[in-house]
């Protein structure tokens, strides 16, 4: 579903001009785009806030109005404060319906692995958005990864997802997406299992692990010290 914005044209440039533009509640962009000139415009910020917190975030379709003439567009690049985190400028770039685009789409994770909490592992994420080409009405607004059956020391990658219909990505299949990794108390279960199989009972070998993983901890401590 396409969201509707109208913006202003003829604005003077300069970063004083943009500073005063934002001090009045408007953001200063460009428009481009279908072999079109660069055109400046300016933008309310809650008109512009409220396009970019639909489902689909920074990839909505907007029909966006400039100077009383509409075409389908996309928000092409956002510049914040690095402080702040307002928004201080914004590109549209005019799109055409019918021609694949590439953007960004989120990577969502979801599911349980059994098999890694039995471990006390974790899911680490590598990989949080994922380049697709896909024409516009058709840009899924995020991407679900399955980490159910992720086990310790495991990736997943980009090629084994699977994508929605008429979408594709050029982005490398071995790229990991994500993997499930050890913490301390994985280590500290490994340890114990070790010890077990040497012989040890379950609590003296529980006891053991955990005496290691103290001396471990403190020779780190000590080390980032003398460090410093």
């Amino acid at each position: 579903m396409d969201v509707t914005l109208t913006v202003e044209t003829g604005r003077p440039t300069g970063s004083r001009v943009s500073g005063r533009l934002r001090r009045e509640g408007k953001v200063p962009g460009v428009v481009y785009g279908l072999g079109s000139e660069p055109v400046a415009v300016t933008v309310e910020w809650p008109a512009l806030r409220k396009v970019l917190t639909t489902e689909a975030g920074t990839n909505a379709l907007i029909d966006l109005t400039v100077d009383g003439s509409t075409n389908l567009s996309v928000v092409k690049e956002l510049q914040r404060d690095p402080v702040r985190r307002t928004v201080t400028h914004v590109d549209f770039m005019l799109i055409d319906r019918n021609a694949p685009l590439a953007v960004d789409v989120p990577l969502v994770l979801h599911g349980e692995s059994p098999k890694l909490e039995a471990m006390k592992g974790m899911v680490d994420q590598l990989l949080f958005t994922l380049t697709v080409s896909a024409r516009p009405g058709q840009i899924p607004t995020q991407i679900d990864v399955d980490v159910a059956e992720l086990e310790l020391g495991d990736q997943i990658k980009v090629s084994d997802i699977t994508l929605p219909d008429n979408v594709t990505t050029e982005v490398d299949g071995e790229l990991p997406i994500a993997q499930g990794s050890p913490t301390r108390s994985t280590i500290i279960l490994q340890q114990q299992a070790a010890k077990e199989a040497q012989g040890m009972t379950a609590e003296e070998a529980r006891e053991e692990a955990l005496a290691e993983a103290e001396a471990q901890d403190e020779a780190e401590v000590a080390e980032v010290a003398a460090q410093n």
